[in-house]
C-alpha cells in the first residue's frame, strides 16, 4: 500500500505543514476513574497520553471499516507498540495515519497541535465527523474523501531533479566521489535531528542521491 513507516514520521506529500510558531496547545484530555478509601468513586480529567490517543484512533478506524492501518509519528515505539520511556517529546509532533477503505489507499495527517497525542486525537475526531456523513444520510464516505484524491499517493516522496537538489548545473555530471561528498555535506544540514532539518528534506535528499547514482553509475 505505502512505504510509510511507523517511526520516524512519514508526512504525506502534498499536505501543508503547520509552522511551529502557529501550533496550539491541544484541548483534548482523558478521564481517570477510581475509588476513594471511604468507598466513594471519582472521575478526573488528566493530560492525554499517546496511548490514550492511539486507542481513540484505533476505535474510530475500526468503526470506519478501515484496513491495513499504519500510524506514523516521531514517537519511538517498543516492540510491543508502546512509546519508549525516557524520551523527550519530538520537535515535530505531527501524526499521519495510512489505511485502506473501499479498496482505496487513504491518509489523514495533522500537525496543528503542540503534542503528538493531540494530533492523533484530532485525526480520531476528524474520522468521527467523516463517519457522520454516512450516519446522517447526506452523502457517502467516498464523497467525504473526494477532496483528498487530488493529493499524491500516501507515502510518496516528491521527486525534484537530483541536480537541482544538490545545487549542480543542469548539464553537470559529477563523479560518484563528488556526489557522495556533497550528500554528506547537505545531510549535515537537512538531518531531522538538527536545527533547521526535517524528515521531508532528508527523504528528498536520499531520493535525489539514489536517482543520481543510477544515472552516473
Amino acid at each position: 500500500m505505502t512505504d510509510a513507516t511507523r517511526y520516524p514520521l512519514s508526512w504525506p506529500t502534498g499536505w501543508k505543514r503547520t509552522p511551529a510558531a502557529q501550533r496550539k496547545a491541544s484541548r483534548f484530555s482523558a478521564t481517570s476513574y477510581g475509588t476513594y478509601s471511604s468507598g466513594g468513586s471519582y472521575r478526573r480529567s488528566r493530560e492525554l497520553t499517546v496511548a490514550d490517543a492511539r486507542k481513540r484512533l484505533d476505535l474510530e478506524l475500526e468503526r470506519l471499516g478501515a484496513r491495513d492501518c499504519l500510524l506514523s509519528t516521531n514517537v519511538e515505539l517498543t516492540t510491543y507498540g508502546e512509546p519508549r520511556s525516557g524520551r523527550r517529546p519530538p520537535d515535530d509532533p505531527g501524526a499521519a495515519v495510512y489505511f485502506r477503505i473501499n479498496g482505496k489507499d487513504r491518509v489523514l495527517a495533522c500537525d496543528s497541535w503542540t503534542t503528538v497525542a493531540g494530533n492523533i486525537a484530532a485525526i480520531a475526531a476528524h474520522i468521527d465527523c467523516i463517519r457522520g456523513i454516512d450516519r446522517y444520510g447526506v452523502g457517502t464516505l467516498d464523497q467525504a474523501f473526494a477532496g483528498y484524491d487530488a493529493l499524491p499517493p500516501p507515502g510518496a516522496v516528491a521527486k525534484i531533479p537530483w541536480r537541482k537538489v544538490f545545487e549542480y548545473a543542469d548539464d553537470a555530471r559529477p563523479s560518484k566521489a563528488d556526489l557522495q561528498a556533497r550528500y554528506r555535506m547537505m545531510a549535515a544540514r537537512f538531518h531531522p535531528d538538527l536545527q533547521g532539518g526535517s524528515h521531508e528534506a532528508m527523504a528528498m535528499l536520499n531520493t535525489a542521491r539514489d536517482e543520481a547514482l543510477k544515472e552516473i553509475g
